[in-house]
């Protein structure tokens, strides 16, 4: 129900900022058809002036360069500084493209789907998801007391919690997915989400990573003479969000965290995690590279290796049992389809109609009024979009780094931002969706705190390391 009232929000919401922009300003009459048939990156054009037309401000600045924007609104002149043309960028692709681009990710999900499901079979028939279940079962039983002892589950979300780890998202989400619906078989009522799903979910959500291989890369793409001086901030804040994840679950599920078990597996890991970072921040960036891609490509063909062997060994018909957990994945993504599809198109009308914009503005107004430090806002739009969209978290992340350098304080913000948390409306879309369920509960507000504790963190985190 939470989740419904809040798309339904953001679609209500998104046509009336539409609206209030169509009827106060000439510069988006066309606002109506961006949002329905519009393309990302298109340039919409508004009007041609006359230079002596315009204000004082955009001729002074069309004097010094012939390219100027302002609020968000381009003015180009030509070579003799008489006509100028005015236009805007549009940021996302309207609700039509959207609707195809939601489609052609879960087409794309299928062959990953049916590969990483075709060996999750194979080692469920061996044995090795129930040794998994064995091995994690004293820590997991405490967080996840509705399930039973030895359970299928437990080794389907350390998969995914490992998967995640290593920043493998290509195999994250089938091993998540498998863990859904494992879930799903314990849980009495199918449309409703169970106390166990929503602890799994906003674990996953914290997204703990040791390397964000894709962020740096794209930083030293961008000309970063440090690319790499983001790695811890980002580590810290995604162990941040995580352990906020799991502390607001318990408090909600009434779980007792201060047990020695608990106490012991959480030190245990963050004692191994700050032990890597020791070892990882004396390594150069091509060195943290080679080590990233060794660590996660090779675990991922050890995994195969090992599952075969015991497959083998346990005298199990591998190819069988592969191609029956394959059809499972490909089943699995044709079901996610129109939860995505619905999802995608409210955060398209909220791009597109600026929401993100006025949210961004207003709050810069509120930093320069009381007088703070408002470098930290212009870094905010990549952790505002990223709980509804990776991709366009991405984009805004790139945008900073142009606007204000990959190395400037915003740049930096805007990575450790990117890595501090998963894109938690579209994960609430592909996980429920695939097994069906329909009330959430308070798994949408539970991941939100998660989010908030980790752009919090991130932002302290950049003015200790980078301010």
């Amino acid at each position: 129900m939470v989740l419904s009232r809040i798309w339904s929000a953001f679609i209500i919401i998104a046509i009336a900022i539409a609206s209030i922009k169509y009827i106060s300003s000439s510069h988006y009459k066309t606002i109506f058809n961006d949002m329905v048939v519009g393309k990302g990156g298109d340039t919409v054009q508004i009007a041609t002036h006359k230079m002596n037309t315009l204000s004082p401000l955009v001729k002074d600045s069309l004097a010094q360069k012939p390219d100027f924007t302002e609020n968000r609104i381009h003015y180009k002149t030509d070579s003799l500084q008489q006509d100028v043309k005015v236009y805007r960028i549009q940021e996302a692709d309207g609700v039509i493209g959207t609707s195809e681009t939601a489609v052609k990710i879960c087409l794309g999900l299928i062959g990953i789907m049916t590969l990483f499901m075709g060996f999750m079979s194979i080692a469920e028939k061996a044995g090795g998801i129930n040794l998994l279940s064995r091995l994690i079962q004293p820590f997991f039983s405490k967080l996840f007391p509705e399930i039973p002892k030895n359970h299928p589950a437990f080794g389907h979300m350390l998969m995914n919690f490992s998967a995640n780890l290593l920043g493998l998202d290509n195999a994250a989400t089938p091993f998540g997915l498998k863990a859904m619906e494992s879930l799903q078989t314990l849980n009495p009522h199918k449309d409703t989400a169970s106390n166990s799903q929503i602890m799994f979910l906003c674990l996953h959500a914290g997204g703990m990573t040791l390397i964000p291989v894709s962020i740096i890369a794209i930083r030293a793409s961008m000309g970063s003479k440090t690319p790499t001086d983001i790695f811890l901030p980002c580590m810290i804040a995604t162990f941040a969000a995580t352990l906020a994840a799991m502390i607001i679950v318990s408090l909600y599920q009434k779980i007792n965290l201060l047990r020695p078990v608990v106490i012991a597996y959480v030190g245990g890991i963050s004692a191994i995690i700050a032990l890597l970072v020791l070892y990882l921040v004396q390594l150069s960036k091509d060195q943290l590279d080679d080590f990233s891609k060794v660590l996660s490509n090779g675990l991922i063909l050890f995994i195969f290796l090992a599952i075969v062997l015991g497959a083998v060994y346990k005298k199990i018909n591998v190819f069988d049992a592969f191609i029956e957990g394959a059809k499972e994945g490909f089943t699995t993504c044709v079901k996610i389809i129109p939860y995505l599809v619905g999802m995608l198109i409210a955060i398209s009308l909220l791009r597109t109609s600026g929401v993100f914009d006025v949210i961004i503005d207003g709050m810069k107004w509120v930093a320069y009024n009381a007088n703070l430090d408002a470098r930290f806002v212009d870094g905010l739009p990549t952790a505002l979009i990223k709980p509804l969209s990776g991709s366009g978290a991405r984009g805004m992340m790139v945008d900073t780094m142009t606007t204000f350098g990959a190395d400037s304080f915003q740049g930096k913000l805007a990575a450790v931002l990117q890595g501090s948390s998963d894109t938690t409306f579209y994960v609430i879309a592909v996980y429920f969706g695939a097994v069906a369920v329909k009330n959430t509960r308070y798994t949408v507000i539970a991941m939100l705190l998660a989010d908030l504790v980790g752009i919090i963190t991130s932002i302290a985190l950049a003015y200790l390391f980078f301010a």
